[in-house]
């Protein structure tokens, strides 16, 4: 079982918790990481770089001077990609890729992610996150915790409970946020030191909704 430090939103550490075994101790696959991370990274380009060619250069189309006679190499315009501001030949062109994950990749990818955090000790959980509702709470917390575990860079995985708090956390230098059920295996991978907000391990309560009573037949009277 792994266990990661535990602290309060104070930052002050209360010993241990244990994680989730289904999510933080899976057998990673790393070709499998590695090709969801790639997605997550071409989708996050725009896709929008370009290069010139000889046609789209503003410079003149005549001639620089006569086909013969010069000496020198046969040449039509300064547009040519050869010369200093002319065109160029084969540069990249606005073509946008989308790549696309199953669903299942992306459960198994994430799972992969925070298995390798815990593995090498870069998960810490915290309490009580809901309840900042200063800045400077949560940079208190982030410079005492910062201290104990010699890390520069956090990510926050903040639970529902913590949509408020989550406002706070983003005035943060070197750190950002993301809501449990959105987080996925490049937040984790490449997003330093997780800080886990704890209400996300609490089980949701069942509403258990009133049994229906059977309509009540009414008897004609003879």
């Amino acid at each position: 079982m792994i266990k990661a430090p535990s602290y309060t939103i104070k930052g002050t550490k209360t010993g241990e918790f244990a994680l989730p075994r289904d999510v933080f101790e899976a057998k990673v696959n790393p070709k499998l990481l590695a090709q969801a991370i790639y997605v997550y990274e071409d989708r996050a380009h725009p896709g929008l770089r370009k290069a010139k060619t000889r046609a789209e250069v503003n410079r003149t189309g005549k001639k620089l001077y006569k086909q013969k006679g010069t000496g020198g190499a046969r040449h039509g315009s300064r547009r040519a990609n050869l010369f200093v501001g002319g065109g160029v030949a084969l540069g990249p062109r606005p073509v946008r890729r989308i790549l696309h994950l199953s669903k299942s990749i992306k459960d198994r990818s994430r799972k992969y992610a925070f298995s390798v955090k815990a593995n090498q000790k870069e998960i810490v959980v915290a309490s009580g996150i809901s309840k900042i509702i200063k800045t400077k709470e949560a940079a208190s917390f982030l410079a005492k915790i910062s201290k104990d575990l010699n890390a520069k860079r956090f990510t926050f995985i903040l639970s529902e409970k913590a949509r408020e708090a989550g406002k706070f956390l983003k005035n943060l230098n070197n750190s950002a946020s993301v809501f449990y059920k959105d987080a996925s295996a490049y937040d984790v991978f490449g997003g330093g030191f997780l800080v886990l907000d704890q209400d996300i391990f609490e089980t949701p309560k069942k509403v258990v909704k009133p049994a229906k009573k059977a309509p009540v037949r009414k008897v004609a009277k003879k």
